[in-house]
């Protein structure tokens, strides 16, 4: 079909939505009905920016005020950009508005809004205290704007600080906001997806993520921009295999032909499609845009390199800088460029209409022109004030200027975490480190900060490798000390091997003498029972020296943070000494953490004392950590280790409401930090079995203790271990479980750990009964009365007594001590422990015909019940059917109470798995992980009495009511 070149002249886009119409329905319906969180989700090119600008121009917005920002590529220290980019202007509008005086925090951030601002407020003297505030500030000046819809673009370039700010938004959003969030799906962080995983009942939420355009909706759209009527089919079949159905290829397709004169001399040969991450921009979108710059003129092909090269919005000035041209020649390129579309103006400044053009013709320029263009732009963006450091390094980097490109990103990584963006300033480092000549000494100092800045990510990035390159060549001593000290801890995060993460502790010893506070923490850390072969002894010996060095520290707040980790260790030895030390940092504090380190002095404590049975002491704990990592220190990482601990002490007690959501949320957040990951790993792996998904339980149980005793995590193994020990022994496989767990034995022993490992002793116990080792078993049992006589272990008189209950030859001697250890449970807090031992006890008296056996079994089927452990209940109910006794209610379905149907959640992933979706598409959709989608099917298909996802299609699609 032959058109004309001029037809519609000027025109590159559709003066009409195309193919969108739903999706644009389904954003306009979301951010109507405030509070509300809409996600807009697609590839570059793909719409995301123009179903954005249709939705503003929507009658439905009518009387709601519409703010707008958006992340850049080139990033730079100074955080929170999106914000300040949707903020400047309201001035008029905050003027008229009450705000109390947090929001004066925001002066330094918005000083165009300092005329309506409350004075300054006085310096904090912790970073994430001040971060906080300024959260705090941000938050009231959006809900002063009155009904407001929020939208985030280029998400996927967003800073960390933005990232925790929309956290923080989204968790308590106001009643009158909407907010958009847009990003490329494939490029976006885990902690955009994380803050819209929470969100409260009342906000109203959906998830639009826009496709490519099919052959129909592609000639649709090439008829509009061309204003004509239609197009042949096998024209817009061509068209879309060229473009790949993203609109902004057809774009620029057609411009391409209309300025060849004939739209049908369309290029032979066909391409197949990549994904992104493989190739930025797609073949039809890199050749049209380049040959529509060739046609155009010296000048403008200048201008638009020169665009190309700063990627960020920018003047007349700097790009006639940049460029090398004179101002009449920039500004004639730019008015030629402007017309062709390829260039668009905002706020008196301009760049590329589309990122994928401005990488096209990036892509075109040669390496020497190239170079000399960053040259220029280095210079350019130094006369900016302040300088943006970011840019600046980026381009004296690409331009090869590599000395200069080390001093710019040594600023702008100090920049960066002087503002609390660790993650930013590990980038910088990171790049630097790998890519820049250095000399030994300077790369001795860049590695130590990228060490410290890695160390408080929540995903820390494999970066020891540089850490150690820097120690290969002669450090001083304090370097030398601090990056043992630091490899170390990266190793931690990571999980690797606890040996070498001792060994880098042990070389760091000696060095850091003229660093008490980083001598101290080395020594509490090698005082922490993670190598297997260390004995208790030793550990000993390093708290003791950690004790001594403590008092010539002279920080009080470092001072709190290392007899935290002293504490922690001790209560897991049974060293009364702990509790002295709780206590003494308690009244330090006030009862209140209010910095990081303190915050991480209660939650350690907190995490080692629930290990031990001190529930009620951890829960006082664990409530002050998160409330100081919450409010006073709000930081992503502190409160998210906070919500760990939850997570274990909330099994322990028995409350297990929402535990199945919350550890899948954790378990998707600490994807990259596997020793700390391993405790939500530890909480589903139990669950799994309480909820009777035993063949998940069975495998995950069993993996989980390998990997525990991997990490060196020995705290958390006495859970673990005593689920796949109950499991294995339920099933007649007790002898290969106790193979698997004599490691885990040996290293109790060496460590010391029995306060702790008690816990597992009835598992034991009873594994050994079942195998003929009852003489072992009883031996054990007797060794361990003897050996916590005198240590503070209150797992120990619950624990020892139920394991004596397995050994008991007599079946009412046996319930006597069952009966026994389930008081003692009661007395620690521990429903779960007390009704298996009454569930045993019940078993005993009613083999002895003892009168007294129902009431036992009744209590521990209404436990059972109440904390919706299937498994547990099974078991228990066919012991009450054996002997005669009625059971209600026998699946509770937990606190919703749905019984043996299906709860809401459970039929929304039935319907979504019988249409065919994946484990991982229907938790993309539910924002769960696979894992958890995982489990609800096994639910599904045990309630309905099905083996397989095809039985479940076939069941629905025969009886969807039976749902």
């Amino acid at each position: 079909m032959a058109m004309d070149g001029g037809t519609a002249a000027g025109r590159v886009v559709s003066p009409v939505l195309v193919g969108r119409e739903a999706q644009l329905r389904r954003l306009v319906t979301a951010v109507s009905r405030p509070p509300a969180v809409a996600v807009l989700e697609g590839e570059a090119g793909i719409g995301k920016t123009r179903l954005v600008a249709e939705m503003a121009a929507h009658p439905d917005m009518a009387g709601r005020l519409l703010l707008g920002g958006g992340a850049r590529r080139i990033r730079e220290p100074f955080p929170l950009g999106p914000l300040v980019e949707a903020l400047r202007g309201t001035g008029e509008l905050l003027a008229r508005a009450e705000l109390s005086p947090v929001t004066g925090a925001l002066r330094g951030l918005l000083p165009e809004l300092a005329g309506v601002l409350p004075p300054a407020l006085e310096p904090l003297d912790d970073r994430a205290a001040e971060r906080h505030r300024l959260f705090r500030g941000l938050a009231e000046v959006l809900s002063a704007l009155g009904p407001l819809v929020l939208v985030m673009e280029d998400l996927h370039w967003a800073d960390e600080q933005t990232v925790e700010f929309l956290a923080y938004l989204l968790s308590a959003l106001p009643a009158r906001m909407s907010v958009v969030l847009v990003y490329r799906g494939e490029e976006v962080g885990a902690g955009i997806r994380e803050a819209t995983g929470r969100l409260a009942d009342s906000v109203f939420h959906d998830h639009v993520v826009l496709e490519p355009l099919d052959a129909e909706q592609t000639g649709v759209l090439a008829a509009s921009i061309l204003d004509a009527e239609d197009v042949t089919p096998d024209f817009g079949a061509h068209l879309h295999e060229l473009s790949s159905g993203l609109p902004l290829a057809v774009q620029e397709l057609l411009a391409l032909l209309r300025e060849r004169g004939a739209l049908i001399q369309l290029r032979s040969g066909r391409w197949a499609r990549k994904a992104l991450a493989e190739l930025d921009v797609p073949p039809g979108v890199r050749d049209s845009v380049r040959e529509r710059v060739g046609r155009l003129s010296a000048a403008a092909r200048g201008v638009a390199e020169a665009a190309a090269v700063l990627q960020v919005p920018a003047r007349v000035a700097v790009l006639a800088q940049v460029s090398g041209l004179s101002r009449a020649e920039t500004v004639a390129g730019l008015d030629e460029l402007l017309v062709s579309g390829l260039l668009a103006e905002q706020d008196g400044t301009v760049a590329f209409r589309h990122v994928l053009a401005a990488q096209a013709v990036y892509g075109g320029i040669p390496l020497g022109r190239r170079q000399d263009l960053h040259a220029r732009a280095a210079a350019a963006v130094r006369t900016v004030e302040p300088v943006p450091l970011g840019q600046e390094a980026h381009h004296l980097r690409h331009a090869g200027l590599l000395r200069e490109w080390v001093d710019a990103a040594d600023q702008a990584a100090g920049q960066a975490s002087e503002l609390g963006d660790d993650a930013e300033a590990v980038r910088i480092l990171e790049d630097v480190l790998r890519n820049a000549p250095l000399e030994p000494e300077r790369r001795g100092h860049l590695a130590v900060r990228l060490g410290w800045a890695a160390g408080q990510v929540l995903r820390p990035p494999e970066v020891i490798d540089l850490l150690s390159e820097a120690l290969e060549s002669e450090q001083p001593g304090p370097l030398r000390g601090q990056l043992h000290f630091l490899i170390s801890l990266l190793q931690e995060r990571l999980g690797d091997d606890p040996g070498a993460q001792r060994r880098a502790l042990t070389a760091a010893v000696d060095d850091l003498g003229d660093q008490p506070e980083l001598a101290a923490w080395v020594m509490a850390a090698l005082g922490r029972p993670m190598d297997a072969a260390v004995t208790l002894a030793e550990h000993t010996m390093w708290l003791d020296r950690a004790l001594e060095v403590v008092p010539s520290i002279g920080d009080p707040v470092e001072e709190i943070f290392v007899l935290g980790k002293i504490a922690a260790s001790l209560s897991g030895f049974g060293d009364p000494r702990w509790a002295a030390l709780t206590d003494g940092i308690r009244r330090r504090t006030g009862g209140r953490p209010r910095h990081r380190q303190e915050v991480n002095a209660y939650r350690s404590i907190a995490e080692n004392v629930c290990c031990a049975g001190h529930f009620e002491l951890a829960d006082q704990l664990l409530a002050a950590a998160s409330q100081g990592a919450a409010g006073e220190e709000s930081s992503r990482e502190p409160l998210a280790r906070c919500r760990l601990v939850s997570l274990l002490l909330a099994y322990c007690r028995g409350t297990w409401d929402g535990l199945d959501q919350e550890t899948a949320l954790l378990l998707d957040e600490y994807g990259g930090r596997p020793s700390d990951r391993i405790t939500a790993e530890t909480v589903a792996a139990c669950l799994a079995l309480t909820h009777g998904d035993l063949d998940t339980a069975r495998r995950e149980l069993h993996d989980v203790v390998q990997r525990t005793l991997a990490l060196g995590g020995y705290e958390l193994l006495p859970l673990s271990m005593t689920g796949f020990l109950r499991l294995s022994t339920a099933r007649g496989e007790a002898e290969a479980a106790l193979a698997v767990t004599g490691a885990a034995v040996t290293v109790w022993e060496t460590k010391g750990l029995w306060p702790l490992a008690v816990r597992a002793v009835p598992a034991l116990a009873e594994a050994m009964a079942g195998i003929g080792g009852h003489d072992e078993a009883a031996d054990l049992i007797a060794r361990l009365s003897v050996l916590l006589d005198g240590l503070d272990a209150p797992m120990a008189p619950a624990a020892l007594a139920h394991a004596r209950g397995h050994l008991e030859a007599g079946r009412t001697a046996a319930a006597e001590q069952f009966l026994a250890a389930a008081s003692a449970y009661d007395r620690l807090g521990a429903p779960y422990e007390a009704a298996q031992a009454r569930e045993q006890a019940a078993g005993c008296l009613f083999a002895a015909a003892d009168p007294r056996a129902e009431e036992p079994l009744r209590a521990a089927i209404t436990t059972f019940q109440t904390l919706g452990a299937r498994w547990d209940l099974d078991r228990a109910a066919q012991l009450a059917r054996k002997y005669g006794v009625a059971v209600k209610g026998r699946y509770p379905g937990g606190p919703q109470g749905y019984g043996g149907g299906l709860s809401p959640r459970e039929r929304e992933i039935a319907e979504m798995a019988a249409a065919g979706l994946t484990n991982r598409e229907i938790g993309q959709q539910l924002f769960v992980s696979p894992r958890t989608v995982e489990k609800h099917l096994g639910a599904v298909l045990r309630k309905l009495g099905l083996r397989s996802r095809a039985a479940l299609g076939m069941h629905l699609g025969v009886d969807r009511d039976g749902l």
